[in-house]
């Protein structure tokens, strides 16, 4: 913050030295906010490009430093609008303006000030208390936040909105007279109406009661045969799980064959299948024990609504005979809130009486459906009876025929495995043999190659390509073609033995498959299928 007579300075700009120049000055009013968000003006001082120069020629302390006696054109702020002036220029206003950039926020934080105008007078040199002058440039950079014509038009947005809030009222008051009227001639008529259709419907209710209770009697037999049926159904449901359970261990326990032998032959076809045909069993019985479950909920249904339509008509008796009984100044009337908007109208007098014919023509309808559901399941109890009987029959003959070609592979394995044990050891010893041949051949290479190396010593012209030496030369040359030859024949027999041995591991291996694979076919999944159960069992009788 700027002290008091520094602002008092800055008011006016003082131009000294050679060479003064005129000042253009132009007062240009911007927008900026105050700290309540309020809209004030910031005076900007433009210079022209000469005066600028003539600025920057003289230093700063020429300019500001000689005091000045107060203007006579100062004019103090008026007391009625003395809020508003809250700026004066900053210490060095010309520098400022033109170097900082154009930030009406930033701008307004740095020039606006508010001195109290004794301190501003007190802090002017030469300035005298009888006579205060006032500077008239101060009036026309600090106005107020709102225009006269701002607070003309705000004044009669009042009054319109006052005249019409009164004419909506009076309007209001006259329709809900007439409406009042309107409603009470409406209110009697209805309530007349609705006494005479109460006093006709107590008339009609006790007569369909006596018809409800004979029909809810024969439904009751009906439902106890049902449930008979449905448990022997759920018997044989639960039997098949025995069967599924093998089945599915016979699959689980082939999957543990080896190699080769893990194929899919004609025993699994059969497992597969009698796996579908159980479940296939099982999901018909399942359809029936639901249609069973629906039947009785339908048979229990059916029976609840009689047994519901006789206590409604009850209560809808009671409930009639006290409403008709109900007048506007009987006792145990009362509001009840959101009464008016349940939907009421589910039937009318036709559809009422429609209503419970309907519950003993559909009582009759279920309980001829559910004789039908009896027979349909004692018909399917035999036929899942059979089918899963048949299929036993088949998949134990499939399992005896693959048990049979399982044990004569692994015969024939065995008499392949002594033949190739034979041939390896007859390869070993044709490696040993061919091993000592080329052994043999070491000593006569070394005693041609040592004479042909001492005949290079012979002097002069006795080097003479004789006879022996041709012959030397060819007999190296042939022994190093017959090592050659053997170590290629050794090579082969070697790697004739290592296919043996290959083959050897590979039989010994698939004896080892066939011998685990008639363990699972003959031990495992031949024992399990002992327990198979009857067929009595299968139909729900024990």
């Amino acid at each position: 913050m700027l002290p008091d007579s520094e602002h008092a300075l800055n008011n006016q700009v003082w131009v000294s030295g050679v060479g003064q120049a005129a000042l253009t000055c132009c007062s240009t009013l911007n927008r900026c906010q105050d700290s309540d968000g309020h809209s004030t003006r910031a005076p900007i001082i433009l210079l022209s490009e000469e005066n600028i120069i003539a600025l920057s020629d003289s230093t700063m302390t020429a300019t500001y430093a000689r005091p000045r006696t107060a203007s006579a054109n100062f004019l103090p702020a008026i007391s009625t609008m003395a809020s508003s002036y809250k700026g004066h220029y900053p210490l060095n206003v010309f520098r400022q303006s033109l170097m900082m950039p154009w930030r009406p926020s930033t701008y307004y934080k740095v020039a606006c000030v508010a001195p109290t105008i004794a301190a501003f007078t007190n802090n002017v040199p030469g300035h005298n208390e009888t006579k205060t002058v006032q500077i008239p440039s101060n009036r026309t950079t600090l106005l107020t936040r709102y225009s006269p014509q701002d607070w003309y038009e705000s004044n009669q947005t009042s009054y319109r909105e006052s005249e019409s809030y009164r004419h909506n009222a009076e309007k209001l008051r006259a329709d809900t007279v007439r409406l009042i009227q309107n409603k009470e001639n409406i209110t009697k008529k209805t309530q007349f109406e609705t006494n005479k259709n109460l006093g006709e419907r107590v008339n009609d209710i006790m007569f369909w009661k006596s018809e409800l209770a004979h029909e809810t009697e024969q439904m009751i037999g009906e439902t106890n045969s049902l449930i008979e049926v449905k448990k022997r159904l759920e018997r044989a449901l639960t039997e098949t799980e025995g069967p599924l359970q093998m089945a599915q261990e016979c699959l689980y326990q082939r999957e543990k064959r080896i190699g080769i032998d893990l194929v899919h032959d004609d025993v699994e076809k059969q497992l597969l299948k009698e796996v579908e045909c159980i479940k296939s069993c099982q999901e018909r019985m399942r359809r029936y024990l639901n249609k069973s479950i629906t039947q009785l909920a339908s048979n229990r249904e059916t029976q609840h609504e009689l047994e519901q339509d006789i206590s409604d008509k009850n209560t809808a008796y009671r409930i009639d005979g006290k409403c008709y009984q109900l007048r506007n100044t009987s006792d145990g009337i009362g509001y009840y809130r959101g009464i008016d908007r349940v939907d009421a109208t589910i039937s009318v007098p036709e559809s009422w009486a429609k209503f419970t014919d309907n519950n003993i023509l559909r009582s009759q309808s279920e309980r001829a459906a559910s004789v039908k559901l009896r027979d349909d399941i004692e018909s399917l109890l035999n036929l899942t009876s059979n089918e899963m009987w048949n299929q036993f029959n088949n998949l134990n003959v499939s399992f005896t025929n693959r048990i049979s070609e399982t044990a004569e592979a692994k015969n024939k394995l065995q008499t392949h495995l002594a033949k190739t044990l034979q041939v390896i050891f007859q390869t070993e010893m044709t490696i040993e043999s061919i091993k000592k041949a080329i052994k043999d051949k070491e000593a006569p290479l070394k005693v041609a190659q040592t004479r042909l190396d001492e005949r290079t010593r012979r002097p002069n012209v006795e080097l003479c390509r004789d006879p022996a030496q041709i012959h030397l030369v060819n007999e190296v040359h042939e022994l190093d073609n017959t090592i050659q030859i053997l170590q290629q024949r050794l090579k082969d027999a070697e790697d004739t033995l290592q296919m043996l041995v290959h083959k050897k591991s590979s039989l010994e291996y698939d004896l080892s498959v066939k011998a685990n694979t008639l363990f699972i076919d003959q031990e495992k999944c031949m024992g399990m299928r002992k327990s198979f159960p009857s067929t009595p069992r299968l139909v729900g009788y024990t």
